[in-house]
């Protein structure tokens, strides 16, 4: 792809449209550069079949372009109409998958241009939407996927929806492109208040936290948001965290990630305001001239919360409050069987690294058709079946047990907390292989602690096939990030609850050479770990920080 002049195409493209309608019609498989540029904020990206890149080139064929479509859906909330088109579209248009992502969305692969308008508008027609899950712009609001009735929880919800409507974008190009006008979900006004005209220099991610409950990841975000209760359960107002982002450039150090600060505290009837406060800076102050440094997070590092502060209360016309303690942290994941609290049930189905596939997506599917649930979308790549009545219960477990999906209880202690993205071969900034070798490396190390008795043990690994961070992998217990081809930096000392960066530990690692190396790491957690202590502790008590004798 030729270099593209980002702002000034958003700026010049009539409310993100661009030359889309036109080169819809056109009869070729692919778009052009700054059509490209602008299909990400309507929610897709432009691909090819990098597998194919090689014997295209031999025979002089051109690349094998598709598409992949995001859905945006807050709280990864998916209404069960919205499910069973994906799941139809999948068969019909993709590649038969459906995935899962670490924003609590869905992702259809393999969609071609000609179809691409249909795949959207069937979408927005089952109650979805596809509208800003790429681009320059708010991304997916994330919450607690777990459908808890207890008061943090709704209050976690409630807040995700209403900042996902007050960021999402007013132009009516999405629609008018792909539902030729029939704009069956909006009534704003055709201005956009918070974007202007360029929208933000970089995307933004907002996700809202129960107290205790790190399942969004807080600390990764721009905007971190986290109610707090009184002691009758009443929402008094909401922690705000700032400045967080995970990724990176190799070889460029003034690219990094980073956790987000604990910023200020809102009473409840200001949240709103505040974090509409808050993306206007970063759309005001943000870096428009160098795309590596346009995140909110270096905005953050450089100017200080102090000058943050000051520019915040500004623009919003009050003051902020001193940000009030939580409790700690947990990553809970309530795989299985759970109580909703409401007299409803939820199931939360394991699923490797979100790709929903052959019987695990045929008694979905079913499940879903027999019973119309709705689901949940979960930021660690999981699905939950919610809102089941009890005497489904039986029918559901005969629908999983015919598929032959295991409990969940019995997949691997490793696999049920890693994460891995899809890189290879459909995403063009993929470095090297995720999703389709961390199996391989997942299945050497359960065989590795088992022969250690420490089969129980979960070790988080995320792996992304680059470093701009998508499977979050330097807050894992263990991180690995794709350089090359089948070559890797590896990262130690994450923590379970997900609220530490871990560190480089080796540089041009093998996939097939990642057990290995871990191995004996592995066999001194069994040695000399402390009682209760996770391997990204051990491993940054004993190796990161440990004197250079004793490593």
């Amino acid at each position: 792809m030729s270099k593209v002049d980002v702002e000034r195409t958003k700026a010049q493209s009539a409310g993100l449209r661009g030359t889309i309608p036109e080169e819809l019609r056109e009869p070729t498989d692919r778009f052009g550069d700054e059509a490209v540029a602008l299909l990400k904020f309507h929610g897709t990206y432009q691909q090819d079949d990098r597998d194919q890149r090689k014997s295209a080139r031999d025979s002089g064929a051109g690349k094998d372009y598709s598409f992949m479509v995001r859905t945006k859906n807050p709280g990864g909330f998916l209404p069960a109409p919205m499910y069973r088109a994906i799941d139809r579209l999948a068969d019909e248009f993709g590649n038969g998958t459906i995935r899962v992502t670490t924003r609590s969305g869905l992702q259809l692969h393999g969609v071609r241009k000609a179809n691409l308008r249909t795949v959207i508008a069937v979408i927005n027609a089952s109650f979805g939407s596809t509208l800003g899950a790429c681009g320059d712009i708010n991304r997916n609001v994330m919450a607690p996927p777990f459908p808890f009735a207890g008061a943090p929880y709704v209050a976690a919800r409630e807040a995700a929806r209403a900042i996902a409507e007050l960021l999402t974008p007013r132009a009516t190009a999405y629609y008018e492109i792909w539902q030729d006008g029939d704009v069956v979900h909006s009534t704003a006004p055709l201005d956009e208040p918070i974007y202007g005209t360029a929208f933000l220099p970089r995307k933004f991610k907002i996700a809202v936290a129960a107290p205790g409950d790190n399942s969004v990841d807080l600390y990764a975000n721009d905007i971190g948001v986290v109610p707090v209760l009184a002691s009758d359960e009443s929402v008094l107002g909401y922690d705000l965290l700032v400045g967080g982002g995970l990724g990176m450039t190799h070889g460029k150090p003034e690219t990094y990630a980073r956790l987000a600060d604990e910023f200020a505290y809102v009473p409840q009837e200001r949240l709103l305001d505040a974090v509409r406060a808050i993306v206007l800076v970063q759309r005001d102050h943000g870096d428009r001239t160098n795309r590596r440094h346009a995140r909110f997070k270096y905005l953050v590092a450089e100017r200080g919360l102090a000058w943050l502060r000051a520019e915040v209360e500004t623009v919003a016309g009050f003051a902020l409050e001193e940000y009030r303690p939580l409790p700690p942290w947990t990553m809970p994941q309530h795989l299985g069987w759970n109580a909703a609290g409401d007299g409803t049930f939820f199931y939360g189905f394991a699923i490797a690294n979100g790709r929903i596939r052959g019987a695990c997506k045929t008694a979905l599917a079913e499940i879903v058709s027999a019973f119309d649930t709705d689901l949940v979308a979960t930021p660690d790549q999981n699905l939950l079946v919610i809102g089941i009545e009890p005497a489904a219960r039986a029918a559901i477990d005969a629908i999983i047990a015919r598929a032959g999906i295991v409990e969940p209880q019995t997949v691997s202690a490793r696999e049920r907390v890693s994460m891995a993205c899809p890189a290879l071969p459909t995403c063009g900034l993929a470095l090297a292989e995720s999703e389709r070798v961390l199996p391989d490396i997942i299945a050497q190390i359960d065989t590795d602690l088992a022969a250690l008795g420490l089969a129980d043990r979960p070790v988080a690994l995320r792996m992304t096939g680059c470093p701009n961070g998508c499977a979050r992998p330097v807050l894992g217990e263990v991180g690995i990030v794709g350089v090359s081809a089948d070559r890797y930096k590896i990262y130690l000392g994450g923590n379970a609850a997900s609220t530490r960066l871990n560190v480089p530990y080796r540089e041009n690692i093998r996939a097939a050479e990642i057990p290995p190396l871990l191995a004996p790491l592995f066999a001194r957690w069994a040695a000399e770990g402390a009682a209760g202590e996770g391997f990204g502790d051990f491993c940054l008590r004993a190796i990161v920080n440990a004197p250079p004798s004793a490593s």
